[in-house]
């Protein structure tokens, strides 16, 4: 694979970029113009909207680094530390929500005394700091540069420093993520059985009632999305994981392929957020009121309009005095 791949795959990255940036902002803004979310939970999903959007702004520039070899020490460092931080602390931001919604939907009664919700500040601050130290480990000395080497991210990052970000960071908090949703959907299953035996008790005698079957539809579509998230945006990132593990053992020499597995695995798990996003009804209740809105206003001044014609037409058939005149149509708007 050559600079045309990484070419071409700069034509998919791109696109890709604007719409995670432009899909954020969309999130971001329709949380901040709505009072109702300024809590806790919503400063946490903000932090991880405003790292998935930086992570997607970084993705077009993944392919650009095979393509130029020929750079100093800070800039190497620059171009592969930077994108490096960034997933770092969208991952970590996103294992945050998910640690907070899993402790809010367990422990319901006790969630106000975790330090999740009593430290809210304290925890973004950590999802942020750690990422950006441990992503500035090369800088500060570990790393495996020599002096008039070409760039390239085994100079930068030696093979110990990407064992333990993939051993201890990356895919445990991936598997911790998938553990606590599976815990949710638990929950959920276990409460959906205590509220058709309630239903039924009501009822005995009568067959599933239209409210269950609605619940079993939509505990139905929780599981089946949460799924279909982990295969197609969690799975290829894992498969790219493990494949980079074998070239860094077997000395893989086609560090293309490896930057192609990095952005689309990388791509495909910045839109996990964005999917979190817009299936929640109250992060898209803005946008959903104002469109109300103006399609309501975009009616009522169609109404007007047709009122008006109506009129002028009653005017321009009025005969004058003496003549009968005929009947316009009142049919309302």
């Amino acid at each position: 694979m050559g600079e045309a791949s990484l070419t071409h795959l700069s034509w998919f990255s791109g696109p890709l970029a604007v719409f995670i940036i432009l899909a954020n902002l969309f999130i971001i803004l329709g949380i901040l113009c709505n009072r109702q979310l300024h809590g806790a939970a919503s400063w946490f999903f903000l932090s991880l909207l405003f790292a998935d959007l930086l992570t997607g702004a970084t993705l077009p520039f993944i392919p650009r680094v095979k393509l130029e070899d020929g750079r100093g020490y800070h800039r190497c460092f620059f171009i592969h530390v930077v994108p490096n931080f960034f997933f770092l602390s969208f991952l970590a931001n996103l294992l945050m929500v998910h640690w907070q919604k899993y402790l809010c939907i367990l422990y319901p009664l006790h969630y106000h005394r975790f330090w999740v919700y009593r430290w809210g500040l304290l925890c973004l601050l950590l999802a942020w700091a750690l990422p950006l130290l441990f992503a500035c480990l090369p800088v500060l000395g570990w790393n495996s540069w020599q002096p008039n080497s070409n760039c390239s991210y085994q100079q930068v990052f030696p093979t110990a420093y990407l064992y333990l970000e993939i051993y201890c960071f990356l895919i445990p908090s991936i598997l911790a993520m998938g553990f606590m949703s599976a815990q949710v959907m638990w929950v959920a299953r276990r409460q959906l059985r205590d509220i058709k035996k309630v239903l039924r008790s009501v009822h005995p005698g009568q067959g599933p009632s239209e409210l269950e079957q609605q619940l079993e539809l939509r505990q139905a579509k929780c599981i089946a999305g949460l799924s279909l998230i982990f295969l197609v945006c969690w799975v290829p990132y894992l498969a790219g994981l493990h494949l980079s593990v074998l070239a860094i053992q077997n000395s893989f020499s086609d560090t293309a392929t490896l930057v192609v597995l990095t952005c689309v695995g990388s791509g495909n798990a910045a839109v996990v957020p964005i999917i979190l996003g817009l299936s929640s009804r109250q992060y898209t209740q803005f946008w959903r009121e104002a469109a109300a809105q103006g399609c309501g206003g975009c009616r009522a001044r169609c109404c007007r309009q047709a009122e008006a014609g109506r009129h002028a037409a009653g005017t321009l058939q009025d005969p004058g005095p003496g003549v009968e005149a005929e009947p316009v149509d009142p049919s309302p708007c």
